[in-house]
C-alpha cells in the first residue's frame, strides 16, 4: 500500500529535506512540494492525500489557519521553528510537531506514529465490537488480574516502583508497575506529559504551556517533554 504525502513549506530548503526524507521511506509518495497553502488548496481539493507536512509560519496564510479550514483533512504533522506553536497543533489534533532542524531520525519517529495509527484505524473499522483488544489491559493487584478500560481512566502518576491509576467514576487503583512499561501498553489517546504523569488527552478539561487541568486536577508539563505535546495529539 502507498501513502500520498504533500509537503508545504515556504523555506525551498526545508522543502528539499523532507522530499529526501520521503524517497528513503518506502510506500510513501509525494503527490507535490508547495511553497504555500494558496499553492496546495487546489491540489488537496483534487487529490487524495494522506499525510500532510505542513509549516506553521508561513506569509499570507499560516498552516494552522490552513488546515483549520480545510474540510477534507488527511493525517497532519506540522513543521515550525517555532517550539511555542505546539498548543496550536494540539488543538488540531496533529499527528505530531517536528521542531526545525529536523533530523532523520525524529522524521522517522513521526512517520511510525502514522503507520501506527493507520493500523489503528484499520483495526477500529475491521472490528464491530464496542471494546476489542485496543480498549483495555489487565494490571496485576494482590495476585489478580484487574481489568482497566482505556477510556475510563483520567491519569496514572508514578510512585517510585508503583504507578496509581485515576479513574473518572471509581476509586484510585494503585499497582507494581513502572511507568514507563506502562506508558507502552496504552494506545495514543494518552500522553506523558512528565516523567511522573500520563494523562489521557480525550479527559482534558483545560491546558497552558506550562500544564494541564482534569477536573480540578492540574498537572505539569516537564521541561523535556513539552516538544513531544503533539504525539498524542490525536483523537480516537
Amino acid at each position: 500500500m502507498s501513502y500520498r504525502c504533500v509537503i508545504i513549506d515556504d523555506e525551498p530548503l526545508a522543502r528539499e529535506l523532507l522530499e529526501g526524507y520521503l524517497e528513503k521511506i518506502p510506500d510513501f509518495e509525494l503527490v507535490a512540494s508547495c511553497p504555500s497553502a494558496i499553492d496546495a488548496s487546489g491540489i488537496l481539493s483534487k487529490n487524495k492525500v494522506d499525510l500532510l507536512f505542513l509549516d506553521i509560519e508561513m506569509p499570507v496564510l499560516k498552516g494552522t489557519d490552513f488546515f483549520k479550514n480545510l474540510v477534507q483533512k488527511p493525517e497532519v504533522i506540522f513543521t515550525t521553528a517555532y517550539r511555542d506553536y505546539a498548543i496550536d497543533g494540539f488543538e488540531l489534533n496533529a499527528l505530531d510537531y517536528l521542531l526545525k532542524p529536523i533530523f532523520f531520525e525524529r522524521f522517522f519517529q513521526a512517520i511510525q506514529k502514522f503507520l501506527k495509527q493507520v493500523e489503528k484505524t484499520e483495526l477500529s473499522n475491521s472490528n464491530d465490537t464496542t471494546i476489542n483488544k485496543s480498549d483495555y489491559l489487565f494490571v496485576n493487584k494482590a495476585k489478580k488480574q484487574i481489568k482497566v478500560v482505556f477510556d475510563t481512566i483520567l491519569y496514572a502518576e508514578s510512585l517510585k516502583d508503583y504507578i496509581k491509576i485515576h479513574f473518572q467514576e471509581e476509586a484510585p487503583l494503585t499497582v507494581k508497575e513502572s511507568i514507563s512499561a506502562f506508558e507502552k501498553r496504552l494506545d495514543n489517546r494518552f500522553i506523558r506529559l512528565h516523567r511522573s504523569y500520563i494523562v489521557n488527552s480525550k479527559k482534558i478539561t483545560a491546558y497552558t504551556k506550562n500544564d494541564v487541568e482534569i477536573g480540578r486536577m492540574e498537572i505539569p508539563i516537564g521541561n523535556n517533554y513539552k516538544d513531544n505535546l503533539l504525539p498524542f495529539l490525536n483523537s480516537i
